[in-house]
């Protein structure tokens, strides 16, 4: 496989790529609908399974979406990162029928290790939540082969 060497083309691959292979953003019913280096935008409808027991958004289904941002924006540049750690402060309810918008974004990269910002918000702008990931580069890349 050729790798793209435009940041921009790079970026769309890897999200493609590490789309297909998760399972778990899609059985939650997860869109990335934008990537960039460093970014990414995913939506998720709240569905009725995803509520709990005061027919709110489970703060659990939340997380997922904020933590799959995060995922494909610290992935963007074809280098293999992981969570090292993160934090998320709940704003506002999720309802049943919201959909929920995560946007991630690079805050800085240094070496092995990054820090992401992901807002999430409702279909009406309304802030439902933020999230802080701390990233960590590990051995490999998402697409192709690395040159040895």
């Amino acid at each position: 496989m050729q790798i793209p060497t435009d940041p921009q083309a790079l970026a769309d691959a890897v999200s493609e790529a590490m789309f297909a292979e998760d399972a778990a953003s899609q059985g939650l019913g997860m869109k990335v609908v934008e990537s960039g280096p460093g970014y990414a935008r995913l939506t998720m409808t709240v569905r009725p399974d995803m509520l709990n027991g005061h027919k709110t958004c489970h703060g659990g289904f939340i997380f997922a979406l904020a933590d799959s941002c995060f995922a494909f924006a610290c992935n963007s540049r074809n280098v293999s990162t992981v969570a090292s750690g993160c934090v998320i402060d709940y704003l506002a309810p999720g309802f049943e029928g919201d959909v929920l918008t995560a946007v991630g974004q690079e805050r800085s990269l240094a070496g092995r290790t990054g820090v992401y910002d992901v807002t999430v918000t409702n279909q009406e702008g309304r802030n439902v939540a933020i999230f802080r990931g701390r990233s960590y580069r590990i051995k490999g890349q998402i697409i192709g082969q690395a040159e040895t």
